[in-house]
């Protein structure tokens, strides 16, 4: 009899089920959809269930992220349930030789940023919705790819966005010396099924543990409009040179907004005259107030 263990995430919309034994080696697997999943009977069986946004399947564990429409307390048993039952039935987890014969090559090409130290790399496929910044190898528990990184001596930090990831490094080697065995580890290491990130590991929640929309919510109107014009008018252009920058507070008092940098921009040299001629102004003429002024936290 299968026996599964329910595990809670990081993120609350993700929960995991976990297997006593290892259920695929050395492989992971993200399905959007059922059309996605035929590699995967359980995954497609999983999929007829109306809140089931996302399978993963990954070493002995299967981790689902559920649309907003239920709550994981109200369906959890269930599914342990369905899964056990699947399983005992002799239905198949994973077929391993339809995904091997799937296995699409993928492109990556280096382009260069503002940013001397870092370069962004860019790769023919989505890697993720959720953009996230390692400073360092202890914090890559989420990103098995990152941490593969951080084993160049060069590399300095890694951010990930979307499709693609920006690698800074260290001033011991140019650009030109290392960018093709950076560029031909990411290629390799993705299409051999390594994994770029475990979703389920990303800390979405934001502080006191409310989901980004309550938090959003209980901002002050300034403070909305503020992180609404960020989102619609600065992310795609920093996103386009390799970075990120997200809202982190604004004082009413002396008009402060308080921004974090990531990515390419962490550092830049540009980034001071970015923030001040570029979003400051822009920021002004918005919201028309020209006493507000722009800082990055990380600067």
């Amino acid at each position: 009899m299968t026996k599964i263990t329910i595990k809670e995430t990081q993120n609350p919309t993700i929960l995991k089920f976990e297997f006593e034994d290892f259920i695929t080696q050395n492989q992971n697997f993200e399905f959007k959809n059922i059309d996605e999943a035929q590699a995967s009977p359980l995954a497609q069986q999983l999929f007829y269930l109306p809140f089931v946004k996302t399978v993963y399947i990954s070493g002995n564990f299967i981790a689902i992220e559920r649309y907003s429409i239920v709550e994981w307390d109200d369906v959890k048993d269930a599914v342990a349930e369905q899964i056990e039952a699947f399983v005992d039935k002799g239905g198949v987890i994973i077929n391993i030789d339809e995904t091997k014969a799937k296995k699409q090559p993928i492109t990556v090409y280096g382009e260069t940023t503002p940013n001397p130290s870092a370069l962004k790399f860019v790769v023919s496929r989505m890697l993720t919705k959720n953009p996230v910044e390692y400073k360092n190898i202890d914090q890559t528990a989420s990103s098995p790819l990152a941490k593969e990184l951080f084993k160049f001596p060069y590399v300095k930090e890694v951010f990930i966005d979307e499709n693609y990831i920006s690698v800074t490094k260290y001033e011991i080697n140019d650009w030109q010396e290392i960018t093709l065995e950076v560029r031909t580890f990411i290629k390799q290491f993705i299409e051999n099924g390594g994994t770029v990130l475990d979703e389920s590991m990303i800390e979405v929640a934001t502080k006191n543990d409310v989901t980004k929309d309550e938090a959003f919510d209980k901002l002050d109107v300034t403070s909305q409009q503020i992180i609404n014009i960020l989102e619609e008018y600065v992310k795609p252009a920093v996103a386009a040179d390799g970075g990120n920058i997200a809202f982190d507070s604004y004082n009413e008092n002396d008009k402060t907004v308080k921004v974090i940098l990531q990515g390419a921009c962490s550092g830049c040299p540009s980034s001071t005259f970015t923030l001040k001629s570029g979003i400051e102004n822009m920021l002004k003429s918005m919201l028309n107030d020209e006493a507000i002024k722009v800082e990055a936290v990380n600067a």
